[in-house]
């Protein structure tokens, strides 16, 4: 269906249907759901991607099927607006809408209704995040301008990393950095995280109290976390999302000197080193061409040598990032992937466990090779560790945040 077309009958099953609409406004891209109270399948999924350039297409299911459109140039405001239409046509109620944002400092522990204060409130973070809590605020303020009397939630990627402990959290700083300008280390993915965790526990039919974990979330961005008795204890992002892991376009950890470096050597600015590191390092940056990591197995596959590096310093790295955060933990019941990369490359997951031997597991190889989907997500054998697979699902835990704050 597209905006204009009669509703089909099969939608007409949601005529009045209240449901809370999860936001993800990016850069460069829009994802949004929309869920029935106490439903956890969203009746509506969607993806606009590559805005602002010729190449701005949108993908989306409802319940008259899966279509996409090409909308060369298309912004935020056009997406919002075709989605607004879309949940028109289809008479949906919207009785709430909930937001990604990425950086909610100290400021924020949980989930929080939208109000001119928290709005300020983002607005200060946005150094911390230059690349996310602006386009975060872009899509609060467009929601704002077509549903002014639906409440609006923050839902912050930072908020579940507020029970790091210090030694966890501390830069090795002079005290005043901290005091003054709040330079710390804050953790992003925390949705993502936290959601697994929960998933992860109840696929092994044990109580969040008492359970050790390690979750690991591969995708474009990338980040592992510690978590006990269901609360984060370690992670490896810090004060923005570059720190940590290697990942798509990032470079994660390197030599905190160099900027200076760079900038002596090759004349760079300091934004155009920090531009480099987000934007030109990672897989993208080591391969030379792609961080799309389909792409790169198949180049390395055929023999290509630099996409075959990239690939085994991607592995090596999240192994060293995945036994740093047994250093939290006493013992570790579950290792758990998630992400675009963690649910759904075999050959990844194989490299990265085959490199933390110390953990003790052995995966089931056919298992590992469907991804865990006969399995209950499980990807190692039965004398062995756990090791799951276990899709994120960060629209659904933002819709539950949602009905949670509506009461």
């Amino acid at each position: 269906m597209s905006p204009g077309e009669p509703v089909s009958p099969a939608a007409n099953n949601y005529l009045d249907q209240r449901v809370a609409l999860a936001l993800n406004s990016g850069s460069s891209t829009v994802k949004f759901a929309a869920f029935a109270e106490g439903r956890d399948s969203a009746i509506i999924t969607g993806v606009a991607s590559a805005l602002t350039t010729p190449g701005a297409n949108l993908s989306w299911t409802s319940p008259t099927g899966s279509q996409s459109l090409a909308l060369p140039d298309a912004d935020h405001r056009m997406v919002i607006e075709f989605l607004c239409r879309l949940l028109a046509e289809l008479g949906m109620n919207v009785a709430g809408i909930g937001h990604r944002v990425v950086h909610g400092g100290e400021a924020f522990a949980g989930a929080t209704l939208i109000d001119e204060i928290v709005i300020r409130r983002i607005e200060q973070l946005a150094p911390l995040a230059p690349l996310h809590n602006p386009a975060n605020l872009l899509g609060i303020r467009l929601m704002t301008e077509r549903f002014p009397s639906v409440p609006q939630v923050a839902v912050f990627d930072t908020a579940f990393h507020q029970t790091l402990p210090p030694k966890a959290f501390h830069y090795a700083l002079p005290r005043e950095f901290y005091e003054n300008h709040r330079v710390r280390r804050y953790g992003f993915h925390g949705t993502s995280h936290q959601h697994v965790g929960m998933e992860a526990a109840r696929r092994l039919n044990r109580d969040l109290a008492g359970l050790q974990l390690i979750t690991v979330h591969l995708g474009n961005g990338c980040s592992a976390c510690a978590l006990r008795d269901g609360r984060s204890v370690d992670t490896t992002m810090g004060l923005t999302p570059a720190e940590g892991m290697m990942m798509g376009t990032r470079s994660g950890d390197v030599d905190p000197t160099l900027h200076q470096f760079l900038a002596r050597q090759t004349g760079l600015s300091l934004d155009e080193v920090t531009e480099l590191l987000n934007r030109r390092g990672g897989l993208l940056g080591v391969s030379g061409f792609s961080n799309d990591r389909r792409l790169l197995e198949q180049r390395a596959a055929a023999g290509d040598e630099r996409a075959a590096l990239a690939l085994e310093l991607f592995c090596f790295r999240a192994a060293k990032a995945i036994l740093g955060m047994t250093a939290s933990l006493e013992h570790v019941e579950a290792l758990v992937f998630t992400g675009g990369i963690g649910e759904n490359s075999p050959w990844v997951r194989r490299r990265i466990v085959g490199q933390t031997a110390l953990l003790g597991i052995r995966l089931d190889a056919e298992a590992n090779h469907r991804n865990g989907i006969d399995t209950n997500g499980r990807i190692s054998r039965s004398d062995s560790p756990v090791c799951l697979v276990v899709p994120t699902n960060e629209e659904l835990a933002i819709a539950r945040e949602v009905w949670r704050l509506l009461g």
